[in-house]
C-alpha cells in the first residue's frame, strides 16, 4: 500500500468518526418522541436519517467492498414511523460503523481501483468510500440542524478551537 492510499483511508475514517460522533451527540439531546418528528412531508426525521444511512452504508461499504449479499430494502427507510427508540438506532449505527471501519482499514489499492455495480452505479473502490463518507457528511447536518432547531441551542462541536486562525501558507 502506498502513502496516498493509507492517507485516503486514514482521512475517511477521521471524518466517519467525526461525524459518528455529531449523530451520537445529537441523539443524546433528542426525545423518543423527537426522533420520529418530521419537519414537514417532504422531509425525514432523524429516526428516518438513521435507518437511511444504515441502508446506505450497509449497501456501499458491506456489501460492495465486504462482498456480502445486498439485503437493502430503501424505501422502509423513510416510511418508517417508528419501532426503534434512540438507543436502538445508536446500537445499530455504532455496529455498523464498526464494521465498515475494519473493511476500509483492510481496503488495498487494487480494492480502491477495483470498479463495482451499487445501486446501478459503475464505481470504483475509491469512489464508494468517497461517497460514503460524503453522504453521512450530507445527512449529519441534517441530523444536526434539526436537533438545533428543534432544541435551538449550540451543540458545542468546535467550542475547543479557534475556528478564527488564518492559514499559515508556505
Amino acid at each position: 500500500m502506498n502513502n496516498l492510499t493509507e492517507e485516503f483511508i486514514e482521512q475517511s475514517l477521521i471524518k466517519i468518526d467525526e461525524y459518528t460522533g455529531k449523530i451520537e451527540q445529537c441523539l443524546e439531546e433528542l426525545t423518543e418522541e423527537e426522533i420520529w418528528l418530521q419537519p414537514n412531508d417532504s422531509s425525514n426525521s432523524v429516526g428516518n436519517l438513521m435507518l437511511h444511512l444504515n441502508g446506505n452504508i450497509t449497501q456501499y461499504i458491506v456489501s460492495s467492498l465486504g462482498s456480502r449479499e445486498d439485503m437493502r430494502e430503501r424505501d422502509k427507510e423513510f416510511n418508517t414511523r417508528e419501532g426503534y427508540d434512540k438507543n436502538e438506532l445508536r446500537r445499530m449505527l455504532s455496529s455498523l460503523i464498526s464494521e465498515i471501519k475494519s473493511i476500509i482499514n483492510n481496503l488495498t489499492n487494487e480494492d480502491l481501483l477495483k470498479v463495482r455495480s451499487v445501486q446501478g452505479f459503475e464505481l470504483s473502490g475509491l469512489a464508494i468510500v468517497l461517497h460514503v463518507v460524503e453522504h453521512y457528511s450530507y445527512h449529519t447536518g441534517q441530523i444536526v440542524f434539526w436537533t438545533k432547531l428543534l432544541k435551538n441551542k449550540d451543540l458545542g462541536f468546535y467550542k475547543n478551537l479557534d475556528l478564527n486562525q488564518k492559514n499559515v501558507i508556505g
